[in-house]
């Protein structure tokens, strides 16, 4: 950590003696989140403790204690801050394209997002912000991003606007990902994701032109 970090934790005081919240950086900012998610896919959740994550930060956790107050707040934070849209920039000119490049794209960070689903499993059934900041940081973007393929489909005409079965593609998708691991000890990887598109999300919408 270089001198301008270091400073950048470290507690301010104003004139009349009172403690000020510590200023940090929008890089270290990111590097407490990125040390905390770590810790939860490698620990789990119970494991990770503020000084843990002060120790592998080289800060103090009384830096961490003033700019979040509690564990659970932390990780809240942590995961709003690296909400990502896995499934952004998708466009191949066709709903079966779209679902093959999903599914690979779903592939490649199948591992660490349900990694870190399984560490905060139970931890979400006590912390409702918690709860919240997952569905913000790992469902709520995706669900939006495959409404939106739908919904160029729909108007490509390549299926109906009231097909049955196109309000099921998230839950297939996203379900998929999640149950693998545990029903069969294993991550739901491009080949396995892409073999489940081919077999089940293309002929439930009617979409099996192995273009």
């Amino acid at each position: 950590m270089t001198s301008r970090d270091q400073a950048a934790d470290t507690a301010t005081a104003d004139p009349g003696g009172s403690p000020r919240r510590s200023k940090i950086t929008p890089e270290r900012e990111q590097e407490f989140y990125d040390a905390v998610l770590d810790q939860l896919r490698e620990c789990g959740y119970d494991a990770v403790t503020m000084e843990g994550v002060a120790a592998s930060t080289r800060c103090s956790k009384s830096t961490l204690y003033r700019q979040w107050k509690t564990k659970p707040q932390f990780v809240a934070a942590a995961l709003r801050a690296n909400r990502c849209v896995r499934f952004a920039g998708i466009d191949t000119g066709t709903l079966a394209g779209d679902l093959r490049e999903a599914a690979r794209a779903a592939g490649e960070w199948s591992s660490r997002d349900s990694m870190l689903v399984q560490a905060l499993s139970h931890a979400i059934l006590q912390d409702e912000d918690l709860r919240d900041a997952l569905r913000e940081a790992l469902v709520e973007p995706e669900t939006q991003a495959l409404e939106e393929l739908v919904a160029r489909g729909v108007a490509r005409g390549e299926i109906a606007a009231d097909h049955p079965a196109t309000r099921f593609i998230t839950a297939q998708l996203i379900g998929v990902v999640r149950a693998r691991p545990v029903l069969e000890g294993k991550y739901a990887d491009e080949e396995y994701l892409a073999r489940f598109v081919e077999a089940c999300v293309l002929p439930a919408l009617g979409l099996t032109d192995p273009d």
